[in-house]
C-alpha cells in the first residue's frame, strides 16, 4: 500500500453508511482562512438505506455550475422512504461544494476542477482532498456511480447520457445497459479526449458501473433538462433492483464519439456565429459556425466545418470565442 493510501483523510462525518434509514448529515472538511481560523467546509450527504442490496453513489455539481443533477438530488434525499428500497442510496448533491456555492465550473479556493482531480491526496488541495475521500471511502460501497453533468456557463447540449469505450466489453455492457436504462432522449459511447484525472475513470478503474450525463447548459435550466435527471435517476433504482416499480422510458437516439473529429475547437477569437441548431443533422464539409474577428472591418469570418457527418450535440454558449475553445461537437448516429 502505497503512503497516500495510508494516510487517513481529514474529512469526517457523523452518517453511518450501514445504518438503516434515512440520514441527512456533513461531509466535514477543515478549512483555515482569514474568516475563520479553525473553519470547516460542510459537504451535504445523504443516505437512505434499506437491508442489504445494491448500492448507488450519485453526485452532482461535480462542476458547480450545473444544476440539474442537484435539483434532483436534493428533491430525491428529501422524498425517497427507505421502506420503498431494498439497499443504499448515497446522494451528494454538491461534490465540488466550494464550486456549487460560487455557482462556478472550479473551486474559488484553489482553483480545482473536481473532474481532473482523482484519485486526490489527503493531504492535497481543497478538491483533491474532497476526491481522495470519494475515492476511498465511497467508491468502494457502490455497484454503481451516477454523476450528473450539463454544460454550465460556457457551454449548452442536448440532453444525453453517456458510458466510455472501455477496453473489458463485458464492463462496458454494464455500462451501456445502464445508460439505456436512464433513459435520455439521446445516449452516448464516449471516447474522452483526456480522461485522466476523472471520477468517470476512478470509478472504471475498480470495474464499477459508471453512468454520466449532459443534459443543458448556460448556467441554467429548463423543466425539460431537470425532468430528464429526475426520470433518469430514479429509473437507474429500478435498473439496479433498488427500487420496486416501473421505470419510464422514453425514445433514445443512440451515438457514437469515436474519435477527435467529434470536436471542433477554435483556431481564432472573436464572435461566434452558429450556423447548426443543436440537434441538427450535418454532413462532412458543412460549415457549422463562424468567427468573426472584432479588431477590424472588412474582412470575411473565419468558417469552421464539419470534419464528418453526425449530430450536433454541443456548442459554445458564449457569444465570444478565444483560441482553443471548444464551439462543437458531434455525435455519430448508430
Amino acid at each position: 500500500m502505497n503512503e497516500q493510501a495510508m494516510r487517513p483523510s481529514p474529512i469526517s462525518t457523523k452518517v453511518d453508511y450501514e445504518r438503516n434509514g434515512v440520514q441527512h448529515g456533513y461531509l466535514s472538511l477543515p478549512y483555515s482562512h482569514d474568516e475563520s481560523a479553525w473553519g470547516s467546509i460542510r459537504i451535504p450527504i445523504s443516505v437512505i438505506k434499506n437491508g442489504d442490496g445494491p448500492t448507488i453513489l450519485m453526485t452532482g455539481a461535480n462542476h458547480g455550475d450545473e444544476y440539474e443533477g442537484p435539483i434532483a438530488m436534493f428533491e430525491m434525499a428529501a422524498t425517497l422512504d427507505p421502506k420503498d428500497i431494498s439497499g443504499r442510496v448515497i446522494i451528494m448533491p454538491g461534490l465540488n461544494y466550494p464550486a456549487f456555492q460560487a455557482g462556478r465550473r472550479t473551486s474559488p479556493i484553489d482553483k480545482g476542477n473536481m473532474n481532473r482531480a482523482f484519485p486526490g491526496r489527503p493531504d492535497g488541495t481543497i478538491t483533491e482532498k474532497i476526491a481522495d475521500y470519494v475515492n476511498r471511502h465511497l467508491l468502494p460501497l457502490a455497484d454503481i456511480v451516477a454523476d450528473i453533468h450539463s454544460g454550465g456557463r460556457t457551454l449548452e447540449t442536448v440532453p444525453f447520457a453517456a458510458h466510455h469505450v472501455l477496453p473489458d466489453k463485458e464492463h462496458e455492457t454494464r455500462c451501456r445497459d445502464a445508460v439505456a436504462a436512464f433513459s435520455a432522449p439521446y445516449s452516448l459511447a464516449m471516447v474522452e479526449l483526456d480522461a485522466v484525472g476523472m471520477l468517470d475513470t476512478a470509478v472504471e478503474v475498480l470495474g464499477k458501473t459508471f453512468v454520466t450525463t449532459e443534459l443543458g447548459g448556460g448556467g441554467s435550466t429548463t423543466p425539460q433538462t431537470v425532468a430528464v435527471a429526475k426520470r433518469g435517476l430514479r429509473n437507474l433504482l429500478c435498473h439496479m433492483g433498488i427500487l420496486e416499480e416501473e421505470p419510464v422510458t422514453v425514445e433514445t437516439q443512440w451515438l457514437d464519439m469515436p474519435d477527435g473529429d467529434c470536436f471542433i475547437i477554435s483556431d481564432d477569437e472573436g464572435l461566434l456565429e452558429p450556423c447548426i441548431a443543436l440537434g441538427e443533422t450535418v454532413k462532412a464539409g458543412d460549415v457549422v459556425a463562424r468567427i468573426h474577428r472584432i479588431d477590424r472591418t472588412g474582412e470575411a469570418p473565419s468558417e469552421y466545418k464539419a470534419a464528418r457527418d453526425g449530430v450536433l450535440i454541443v456548442r459554445h454558449f458564449s457569444g465570444r470565442v478565444k483560441v482553443g475553445d471548444c464551439m462543437a461537437v458531434l455525435g455519430v448516429e448508430v
